[in-house]
Protein backbone atom coordinates (compact mmCIF):
# COMPACT_ATOMS: atom_id res chain seq x y z
CA UNK A 1 0.00 0.00 0.00
CA UNK A 2 1.34 3.23 -0.88
CA UNK A 3 1.68 5.97 2.17
CA UNK A 4 1.27 9.53 0.63
CA UNK A 5 2.30 12.18 2.70
CA UNK A 6 0.43 16.04 3.20
CA UNK A 7 2.46 18.49 2.01
CA UNK A 8 0.82 21.13 3.47
CA UNK A 9 -1.68 22.01 6.67
CA UNK A 10 -4.26 22.82 3.79
CA UNK A 11 -3.71 19.69 2.06
CA UNK A 12 -4.00 17.80 5.48
CA UNK A 13 -7.42 19.15 6.47
CA UNK A 14 -9.10 18.60 2.87
CA UNK A 15 -10.01 14.61 3.30
CA UNK A 16 -10.74 13.70 -0.40
CA UNK A 17 -7.00 14.51 -1.23
CA UNK A 18 -6.07 11.24 -0.09
CA UNK A 19 -6.48 8.08 -2.70
CA UNK A 20 -9.38 5.95 -1.60
CA UNK A 21 -7.55 2.28 -2.00
CA UNK A 22 -9.67 -0.77 -2.37
CA UNK A 23 -8.90 -1.84 0.65
CA UNK A 24 -7.76 -0.98 3.75
CA UNK A 25 -6.50 -3.02 6.95
CA UNK A 26 -8.38 -2.65 10.27
CA UNK A 27 -5.86 -1.88 13.12
CA UNK A 28 -7.15 -1.72 16.30
CA UNK A 29 -5.73 0.92 19.02
CA UNK A 30 -2.08 0.58 19.08
CA UNK A 31 -2.51 0.40 23.15
CA UNK A 32 -4.28 -1.98 22.81
CA UNK A 33 -1.53 -4.42 21.32
CA UNK A 34 1.14 -3.05 23.32
CA UNK A 35 0.27 -5.12 26.67
CA UNK A 36 0.75 -8.17 24.42
CA UNK A 37 4.21 -7.20 23.03
CA UNK A 38 5.75 -6.66 26.42
CA UNK A 39 4.42 -9.81 27.61
CA UNK A 40 6.36 -11.47 24.36
CA UNK A 41 9.37 -9.31 25.18
CA UNK A 42 9.37 -10.48 28.68
CA UNK A 43 9.03 -14.18 27.91
CA UNK A 44 11.59 -14.11 24.58
CA UNK A 45 9.28 -16.58 23.12
CA UNK A 46 8.22 -15.82 19.73
CA UNK A 47 6.96 -18.70 17.78
CA UNK A 48 6.59 -22.44 18.51
CA UNK A 49 2.94 -22.76 19.74
CA UNK A 50 3.45 -19.91 22.05
CA UNK A 51 1.27 -19.15 24.44
CA UNK A 52 -0.98 -16.31 22.15
CA UNK A 53 -0.92 -19.15 19.63
CA UNK A 54 -2.53 -21.26 21.69
CA UNK A 55 -5.02 -18.80 22.96
CA UNK A 56 -5.71 -17.06 19.61
CA UNK A 57 -6.58 -21.06 18.34
CA UNK A 58 -8.67 -21.70 20.72
CA UNK A 59 -10.68 -18.26 20.59
CA UNK A 60 -11.11 -18.61 17.18
CA UNK A 61 -12.79 -22.01 17.51
CA UNK A 62 -15.34 -20.58 19.72
CA UNK A 63 -15.34 -17.26 17.80
CA UNK A 64 -16.38 -18.90 14.43
CA UNK A 65 -17.92 -22.29 15.74
CA UNK A 66 -15.72 -24.83 14.94
CA UNK A 67 -14.01 -27.83 16.35
CA UNK A 68 -10.48 -27.76 15.29
CA UNK A 69 -8.30 -25.38 13.77
CA UNK A 70 -4.56 -25.17 12.79
CA UNK A 71 -2.93 -21.57 12.72
CA UNK A 72 -0.70 -20.90 9.74
CA UNK A 73 1.54 -18.09 8.79
CA UNK A 74 -0.07 -17.50 5.91
CA UNK A 75 -2.87 -18.84 3.45
CA UNK A 76 -1.10 -19.98 0.81
CA UNK A 77 1.04 -22.42 2.97
CA UNK A 78 -2.65 -23.45 4.41
CA UNK A 79 -3.83 -24.49 1.19
CA UNK A 80 -0.65 -26.18 0.24
CA UNK A 81 -0.58 -28.08 3.31
CA UNK A 82 -4.29 -29.04 2.98
CA UNK A 83 -3.71 -30.75 0.16
CA UNK A 84 -0.45 -32.92 1.40
CA UNK A 85 -2.41 -33.39 4.38
CA UNK A 86 -4.98 -35.15 2.03
CA UNK A 87 -2.30 -36.46 0.16
CA UNK A 88 -4.18 -35.17 -3.09
CA UNK A 89 -2.85 -35.91 -6.18
CA UNK A 90 -4.09 -35.85 -10.05
CA UNK A 91 -6.44 -33.84 -11.09
CA UNK A 92 -8.42 -31.24 -8.96
CA UNK A 93 -11.66 -29.72 -10.24
CA UNK A 94 -11.71 -25.77 -9.25
CA UNK A 95 -12.65 -22.28 -10.53
CA UNK A 96 -11.07 -20.12 -13.00
CA UNK A 97 -12.36 -16.87 -10.85
CA UNK A 98 -10.41 -16.33 -7.79
CA UNK A 99 -7.26 -15.53 -6.96
CA UNK A 100 -4.06 -17.20 -8.12
CA UNK A 101 -3.08 -18.43 -4.81
CA UNK A 102 -6.16 -21.20 -5.47
CA UNK A 103 -4.59 -22.59 -8.52
CA UNK A 104 -0.85 -22.20 -7.60
CA UNK A 105 -1.04 -23.74 -3.98
CA UNK A 106 -2.27 -26.76 -6.81
CA UNK A 107 0.38 -26.17 -9.15
CA UNK A 108 3.29 -26.05 -6.16
CA UNK A 109 1.40 -29.63 -5.09
CA UNK A 110 2.00 -31.27 -8.08
CA UNK A 111 -1.91 -31.04 -9.01
CA UNK A 112 -3.36 -30.61 -12.67
CA UNK A 113 -6.18 -27.72 -11.93
CA UNK A 114 -9.15 -28.92 -14.24
CA UNK A 115 -11.56 -25.33 -14.38
CA UNK A 116 -15.23 -25.56 -14.52
CA UNK A 117 -17.59 -22.27 -14.76
CA UNK A 118 -19.06 -20.63 -12.40
CA UNK A 119 -22.91 -19.51 -11.28
CA UNK A 120 -24.21 -16.57 -13.09
CA UNK A 121 -25.14 -14.63 -9.60
CA UNK A 122 -22.96 -16.51 -6.74
CA UNK A 123 -20.09 -16.34 -9.05
CA UNK A 124 -18.99 -19.78 -7.24
CA UNK A 125 -17.81 -22.66 -9.02
CA UNK A 126 -21.33 -24.39 -10.62
CA UNK A 127 -21.65 -27.85 -9.11
CA UNK A 128 -23.59 -28.71 -12.56
CA UNK A 129 -20.72 -28.20 -14.44
CA UNK A 130 -18.51 -30.48 -12.19
CA UNK A 131 -19.26 -34.26 -12.76
CA UNK A 132 -18.49 -33.57 -16.97
CA UNK A 133 -14.90 -32.74 -15.70
CA UNK A 134 -14.46 -35.95 -13.50
CA UNK A 135 -11.75 -38.21 -15.23
CA UNK A 136 -10.17 -41.66 -13.57
CA UNK A 137 -7.56 -38.57 -12.58
CA UNK A 138 -9.42 -36.53 -10.65
CA UNK A 139 -8.88 -37.13 -6.55
CA UNK A 140 -10.84 -33.78 -5.08
CA UNK A 141 -12.78 -30.78 -5.37
CA UNK A 142 -11.66 -26.86 -4.27
CA UNK A 143 -13.88 -24.50 -4.44
CA UNK A 144 -14.29 -20.84 -3.39
CA UNK A 145 -17.13 -19.00 -1.37
CA UNK A 146 -16.12 -16.33 -3.61
CA UNK A 147 -16.35 -12.84 -2.28
CA UNK A 148 -17.98 -14.65 1.14
CA UNK A 149 -20.81 -15.80 -0.47
CA UNK A 150 -21.18 -19.47 0.53
CA UNK A 151 -20.71 -22.22 -2.53
CA UNK A 152 -23.83 -25.33 -2.93
CA UNK A 153 -21.78 -26.78 -0.41
CA UNK A 154 -24.39 -29.48 0.18
CA UNK A 155 -24.48 -30.50 -4.49
CA UNK A 156 -20.81 -30.35 -3.88
CA UNK A 157 -20.40 -32.47 -1.45
CA UNK A 158 -22.96 -35.29 -3.20
CA UNK A 159 -20.51 -35.21 -6.23
CA UNK A 160 -17.79 -35.82 -4.43
CA UNK A 161 -19.44 -38.97 -2.37
CA UNK A 162 -20.70 -40.37 -5.48
CA UNK A 163 -17.01 -40.03 -6.97
CA UNK A 164 -15.07 -40.41 -3.64
CA UNK A 165 -13.70 -37.61 -3.88
CA UNK A 166 -12.07 -35.09 -1.37
CA UNK A 167 -13.29 -31.43 -1.16
CA UNK A 168 -10.82 -28.63 0.23
CA UNK A 169 -12.93 -25.17 -0.02
CA UNK A 170 -10.83 -21.91 0.13
CA UNK A 171 -12.71 -20.25 2.40
CA UNK A 172 -10.15 -17.47 2.60
CA UNK A 173 -12.98 -14.62 1.55
CA UNK A 174 -15.24 -16.52 4.25
CA UNK A 175 -14.52 -15.59 7.73
CA UNK A 176 -17.30 -15.78 10.25
CA UNK A 177 -19.43 -16.31 7.69
CA UNK A 178 -22.91 -18.74 9.13
CA UNK A 179 -25.30 -20.13 6.96
CA UNK A 180 -28.25 -22.17 7.80
CA UNK A 181 -27.18 -21.82 11.34
CA UNK A 182 -23.99 -22.85 11.07
CA UNK A 183 -20.27 -22.01 10.18
CA UNK A 184 -20.02 -22.47 5.79
CA UNK A 185 -16.07 -23.72 7.26
CA UNK A 186 -17.57 -27.27 8.85
CA UNK A 187 -18.37 -28.04 5.04
CA UNK A 188 -15.58 -30.32 2.81
CA UNK A 189 -13.15 -32.17 4.27
CA UNK A 190 -10.97 -29.06 4.81
CA UNK A 191 -11.49 -25.19 5.00
CA UNK A 192 -8.76 -23.22 4.47
CA UNK A 193 -8.83 -19.34 5.09
CA UNK A 194 -6.42 -16.28 5.30
CA UNK A 195 -5.62 -13.83 7.45
CA UNK A 196 -3.79 -11.42 5.61
CA UNK A 197 -3.74 -7.59 6.07
CA UNK A 198 -6.47 -7.26 3.06
CA UNK A 199 -9.23 -9.48 5.08
CA UNK A 200 -11.64 -8.91 7.35
CA UNK A 201 -10.24 -10.36 9.97
CA UNK A 202 -5.98 -9.90 10.00
CA UNK A 203 -2.87 -11.01 11.79
CA UNK A 204 -0.66 -8.76 9.43
CA UNK A 205 0.26 -12.12 7.46
CA UNK A 206 -1.71 -15.32 8.70
CA UNK A 207 -4.09 -18.22 7.95
CA UNK A 208 -5.63 -21.21 9.23
CA UNK A 209 -6.81 -24.64 8.42
CA UNK A 210 -10.31 -26.15 9.89
CA UNK A 211 -9.57 -29.84 10.81
CA UNK A 212 -12.85 -31.97 11.64
CA UNK A 213 -11.11 -34.06 14.33
CA UNK A 214 -8.28 -34.15 16.64
CA UNK A 215 -6.28 -36.83 14.64
CA UNK A 216 -6.45 -34.60 11.66
CA UNK A 217 -5.60 -31.70 13.37
CA UNK A 218 -2.19 -33.16 14.96
CA UNK A 219 -1.03 -34.59 11.35
CA UNK A 220 -2.00 -31.28 9.81
CA UNK A 221 0.25 -29.54 13.05
CA UNK A 222 3.09 -31.90 12.74
CA UNK A 223 3.34 -30.73 8.70
CA UNK A 224 3.36 -26.96 9.53
CA UNK A 225 6.11 -27.97 11.77
CA UNK A 226 8.66 -29.62 9.17
CA UNK A 227 6.99 -32.86 10.43
CA UNK A 228 8.63 -33.21 14.06
CA UNK A 229 6.06 -34.83 16.55
CA UNK A 230 8.44 -34.47 19.45
CA UNK A 231 12.25 -33.14 19.66
CA UNK A 232 13.71 -35.90 17.58
CA UNK A 233 11.06 -37.79 15.61
CA UNK A 234 10.10 -36.55 12.25
CA UNK A 235 7.29 -38.00 10.46
CA UNK A 236 6.81 -36.33 7.59
CA UNK A 237 7.94 -34.15 4.85
CA UNK A 238 6.82 -30.79 6.62
CA UNK A 239 7.16 -27.26 5.96
CA UNK A 240 7.64 -24.58 8.11
CA UNK A 241 4.48 -22.66 8.22
CA UNK A 242 3.90 -21.68 11.99
CA UNK A 243 2.51 -18.50 12.70
CA UNK A 244 4.37 -16.53 15.24
CA UNK A 245 3.69 -15.06 18.46
CA UNK A 246 3.18 -11.66 17.78
CA UNK A 247 0.92 -12.23 14.45
CA UNK A 248 -1.47 -14.63 17.13
CA UNK A 249 -1.53 -11.76 19.62
CA UNK A 250 -2.45 -9.42 16.92
CA UNK A 251 -4.99 -11.81 16.12
CA UNK A 252 -6.20 -11.54 19.74
CA UNK A 253 -6.46 -8.06 19.64
CA UNK A 254 -8.62 -7.81 16.51
CA UNK A 255 -11.10 -10.55 17.63
CA UNK A 256 -11.94 -8.25 20.15
CA UNK A 257 -13.53 -5.90 17.46
CA UNK A 258 -15.11 -7.79 15.33
CA UNK A 259 -18.57 -6.98 16.31
CA UNK A 260 -17.32 -3.05 15.04
CA UNK A 261 -15.98 -4.12 12.09
CA UNK A 262 -18.57 -6.16 10.77
CA UNK A 263 -21.29 -3.85 11.51
CA UNK A 264 -19.13 -0.84 9.61
CA UNK A 265 -18.92 -3.30 6.46
CA UNK A 266 -22.52 -4.03 6.73
CA UNK A 267 -23.35 0.12 6.84
CA UNK A 268 -21.20 0.46 3.95
CA UNK A 269 -22.62 -2.49 2.16
CA UNK A 270 -26.05 -1.31 2.85
CA UNK A 271 -25.01 2.35 1.25
CA UNK A 272 -23.25 1.39 -1.60
CA UNK A 273 -26.78 -0.49 -2.75
CA UNK A 274 -28.73 2.47 -1.84
CA UNK A 275 -26.47 5.26 -3.73
CA UNK A 276 -26.31 2.61 -6.58
CA UNK A 277 -30.19 1.29 -6.54
CA UNK A 278 -31.48 3.45 -9.82
CA UNK A 279 -27.84 3.14 -11.69
CA UNK A 280 -28.67 1.72 -15.04
CA UNK A 281 -26.43 -0.55 -16.09
CA UNK A 282 -24.59 -1.28 -12.18
CA UNK A 283 -25.21 -4.61 -10.84
CA UNK A 284 -24.46 -5.23 -7.49
CA UNK A 285 -23.63 -8.95 -6.68
CA UNK A 286 -25.88 -10.42 -3.87
CA UNK A 287 -25.33 -11.49 -0.35
CA UNK A 288 -26.25 -15.09 -0.56
CA UNK A 289 -25.44 -16.28 3.33
CA UNK A 290 -28.56 -16.62 5.58
CA UNK A 291 -27.59 -16.44 8.74
CA UNK A 292 -24.11 -14.10 9.11
CA UNK A 293 -22.55 -12.18 6.67
CA UNK A 294 -19.30 -10.74 6.48
CA UNK A 295 -19.19 -8.11 3.85
CA UNK A 296 -15.73 -8.85 2.68
CA UNK A 297 -15.98 -7.14 -1.43
CA UNK A 298 -18.25 -4.87 -2.61
CA UNK A 299 -18.60 -6.22 -6.47
CA UNK A 300 -20.13 -4.33 -8.96
CA UNK A 301 -21.17 -5.81 -12.83
CA UNK A 302 -20.65 -2.84 -15.05
CA UNK A 303 -23.10 -3.99 -18.27
CA UNK A 304 -24.06 -2.88 -21.44
CA UNK A 305 -26.79 -0.57 -20.27
CA UNK A 306 -24.02 1.76 -18.45
CA UNK A 307 -22.67 4.56 -20.55
CA UNK A 308 -19.20 3.25 -20.04
CA UNK A 309 -17.45 0.28 -20.11
CA UNK A 310 -16.33 -1.75 -16.86
CA UNK A 311 -12.34 -0.12 -17.60
CA UNK A 312 -13.39 3.38 -18.01
CA UNK A 313 -15.12 3.48 -15.21
CA UNK A 314 -12.47 1.86 -13.53
CA UNK A 315 -10.11 4.26 -15.03
CA UNK A 316 -12.74 7.28 -14.00
CA UNK A 317 -12.38 6.47 -10.55
CA UNK A 318 -8.76 6.38 -10.47
CA UNK A 319 -8.56 9.50 -12.01
CA UNK A 320 -10.28 10.60 -9.47
CA UNK A 321 -8.25 9.15 -6.62
CA UNK A 322 -10.42 6.29 -5.76
CA UNK A 323 -8.40 2.56 -6.66
CA UNK A 324 -11.36 -0.25 -7.45
CA UNK A 325 -9.88 -3.51 -8.28
CA UNK A 326 -11.12 -5.71 -11.22
CA UNK A 327 -11.36 -8.87 -9.20
CA UNK A 328 -11.19 -11.19 -10.56
CA UNK A 329 -9.34 -10.43 -13.85
CA UNK A 330 -7.91 -11.81 -15.68
CA UNK A 331 -9.35 -15.27 -14.94
CA UNK A 332 -6.74 -17.42 -13.37
CA UNK A 333 -7.32 -19.96 -16.57
CA UNK A 334 -5.61 -17.13 -19.03
CA UNK A 335 -2.27 -17.00 -17.18
CA UNK A 336 0.53 -18.33 -18.32
CA UNK A 337 0.93 -21.10 -16.16
CA UNK A 338 -2.51 -22.17 -17.09
CA UNK A 339 -2.85 -21.41 -20.72
CA UNK A 340 -1.74 -25.07 -21.79
CA UNK A 341 -4.98 -26.53 -20.09
CA UNK A 342 -7.40 -28.08 -21.93
CA UNK A 343 -9.68 -26.54 -19.06
CA UNK A 344 -8.55 -23.48 -19.49
CA UNK A 345 -10.16 -22.38 -22.69
CA UNK A 346 -12.64 -19.47 -22.54
CA UNK A 347 -15.25 -21.18 -24.54
CA UNK A 348 -14.98 -23.95 -21.78
CA UNK A 349 -16.15 -20.48 -19.33
CA UNK A 350 -18.35 -18.18 -20.77
CA UNK A 351 -19.79 -17.26 -17.63
CA UNK A 352 -16.60 -16.94 -15.34
CA UNK A 353 -15.11 -14.89 -18.68
CA UNK A 354 -17.95 -12.44 -18.96
CA UNK A 355 -17.72 -11.63 -15.14
CA UNK A 356 -14.01 -11.17 -15.12
CA UNK A 357 -15.00 -8.73 -18.16
CA UNK A 358 -17.43 -6.75 -16.25
CA UNK A 359 -16.56 -7.07 -12.58
CA UNK A 360 -15.42 -3.84 -10.15
CA UNK A 361 -14.72 -4.40 -6.57
CA UNK A 362 -15.70 -0.60 -4.62
CA UNK A 363 -13.52 0.25 -1.61
CA UNK A 364 -15.01 -0.97 1.61
CA UNK A 365 -13.13 -0.36 4.86
CA UNK A 366 -14.24 -0.02 8.75
CA UNK A 367 -12.63 3.29 8.11
CA UNK A 368 -14.36 4.41 4.97
CA UNK A 369 -16.92 7.55 5.56
CA UNK A 370 -19.88 7.99 4.36
CA UNK A 371 -19.02 11.31 2.63
CA UNK A 372 -16.55 9.23 0.55
CA UNK A 373 -19.09 6.50 -0.17
CA UNK A 374 -21.45 9.01 -1.59
CA UNK A 375 -18.67 10.95 -4.00
CA UNK A 376 -17.92 7.33 -5.27
CA UNK A 377 -21.63 6.88 -6.22
CA UNK A 378 -22.11 10.12 -7.17
CA UNK A 379 -18.72 9.46 -9.63
CA UNK A 380 -20.17 6.08 -10.92
CA UNK A 381 -23.98 7.47 -11.07
CA UNK A 382 -22.90 11.10 -13.30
Amino acid sequence: MNIIFPQSVEELNMPDQKPIFVTQPYLPPLDDFLPYLRKIWDSKMLTNNGPFHQQLENALCKYLGVEHIALFSNGTLALITALKALRITGEVITTPYSFVATAHSLLWNGNKPVFVDIEPETLNIDPTKIEAAITPQTTAIMPVHCYGNPCNVEAIQTIADNYNLRVIYDACHAFGVKDDGASVLIHGDLSVLSFHATKVFNTFEGGAIICPDAKTKRHIDNLKNFGFVDEITVVAPGINGKMSEINAAFGLVQLEHMEHVLQRRAEIDAAYRSGLANVNGIHCIPQTATEVRNHSYFPIMVTSDYPATRDELYQKLKDNDINGRRYFYPLISEFPMCRGLSSADTGNLPVATDAASKVLCLPIYPALESHQIDRICQIIGG
